[in-house]
């Protein structure tokens, strides 16, 4: 069944998408930029003229969170947000996070263009480090905006030395003034996220947008294993006190327990991983990784967990090295809401799209909101499943009616009799 036609511009999205991703530009698709980072004030800054464009009173927030608000008839009603986020990977793509943020602002300023004026206020946000590889704890500026954030994360550093704290100061923010970004949860009605699937689903099931069941519980981990320094010639292989071995083991064996069951949607992944003394002719003496564990099934992802924990006791007793185990995010899935789903079935029904329904593994900043609001997400189909990686692509067909859906959402979340 052919889709209908979109009411969004699709030229002028695709324009910004190709504009945004000159910041930060590597390779031929890829984009770098970190939270916090000269790059990253300077895609806010683009995004924000958009904004402007598009009709929203803009402002800046402490935690660096970028907010555009469009009153309505009714300013004082809950607030209905729509947004992402625009900071990548190191190694990241030009569509992560950015179509959310880009596509809300695209329905604003469709709605303008049709003379539509919502019955409360709209808000579209361009959240701060969501992705969390800088600092290692991701959801920075939704958590920030909600007032959750955890003891001790302006302390955390990146791999230059350089703090939160002094990251956010260098990009505008001030730390003591956190309090005035933070929200009245009672005001926040409620919360849309357009985001790629990052994933193969609905390239598999061959349709364009999917809708959103609910979101994976991610558990991360900080594992540090110390051992005994010596000379890589000289130290017989059976009196080693070698971290580094240590880790592999421990990182082998975490693939085998989430591998255990195939029908279960379980992973866990150990992207981050640093040597001391990091020398070619030493044995390592400490190895500090991280363990990235998630599974919609919260009982299942505890249970793999505890096993993981006892595993890393036995290989550091039985390599004679002491670890050190420290939780920096523990979640439990989150389901959508409801109405809000039904909302997308019936407009992709009016639409003619089939919409596959998934749950998303990765974490977004819908995660979060999802504490304090009913919450919605799109998928938009990945090419190949393939995400955090400059050969990230999603086609501007697919994003346009990914974002057509998002826009008939909301205008029908701000309707006078919704």
């Amino acid at each position: 069944m052919k889709a209908l036609a979109t009411l969004i511009n699709a030229p002028r999205l695709e324009k910004r998408i190709e504009e945004l991703a000159e910041i930060g530009k590597i390779e031929i698709n890829g984009v770098s930029r970190l939270a916090h980072s000269s790059k990253d004030k300077e895609a806010v800054l683009k995004v924000q003229k958009w904004m402007e464009e598009a009709g929203l009173e803009t402002r800046i927030d402490h935690f660096g969170n970028l907010i555009g608000r469009l009153n309505g008839e009714k300013p004082n009603e809950p607030i209905l947000m729509v947004g992402s986020h625009i900071d990548s990977q190191p190694y990241g793509g030009r569509f992560d996070g950015v179509i959310g943020v880009l596509g809300a602002i695209e329905v604003i300023q469709t709605m303008g263009e049709q003379n539509t004026i919502p019955f409360r206020p709209i808000e579209v946000v361009a959240f701060s480090d969501e992705e969390g590889c800088r600092f290692n704890k991701g959801l920075f500026g939704v958590r920030g905006l909600l007032g959750r954030l955890e003891k001790g994360e302006l302390d955390r550093t990146d791999k230059n030395g350089v703090s939160r704290r002094e990251a956010l100061i260098e990009f505008g923010c001030d730390p003591e003034r956190f309090k005035e970004s933070e929200y009245d949860h009672s005001t926040i009605g409620s919360f849309i996220e357009l985001h790629i699937e990052q994933g193969p689903v609905l390239e598999v099931a061959g349709e364009s947008i999917g809708i959103v069941t609910g979101i994976s519980g991610p558990l991360w981990l900080t594992v540090k294993l110390k051992g005994l320094a010596g000379h890589a010639g000289s130290v017989p292989m059976h009196m080693r006190q070698d971290a580094l071995l240590g880790a592999a083991k421990v990182i082998v064996k975490l693939n085998e327990l989430v591998s255990e069951n195939n029908s279960a949607p379980t992973v866990g992944t150990v992207g981050s991983l640093e040597v001391f003394p990091d020398s070619r002719n030493i044995i390592p003496e400490e190895v500090t990784f991280t363990v990235d564990l998630r599974d919609i099934n919260e009982e299942r992802r505890n249970q793999i967990e505890e096993k993981l924990r006892r595993e890393i006791a036995q290989i550091a007793e039985e390599n004679n090295l002491i670890y050190e185990i420290t939780e920096d995010t523990r979640n439990e899935p989150r389901y959508c809401s409801e109405e809000i789903i039904n909302i997308m079935r019936a407009e992709s029904m009016k639409m003619k799209l089939n919409t596959p329904e998934l749950m998303s593994g990765p974490f977004h900043d819908s995660l979060a909101m999802s504490y304090v609001c009913d919450y919605g997400m799109i998928f938009v189909r990945s090419k190949g499943g393939i995400s955090h990686n400059p050969k990230e692509y999603s086609s501007i067909e697919d994003i346009s009616l990914g974002t057509e859906l998002l826009y008939r959402t909301v205008t029908k979340m701000v309707s006078k009799n919704q």
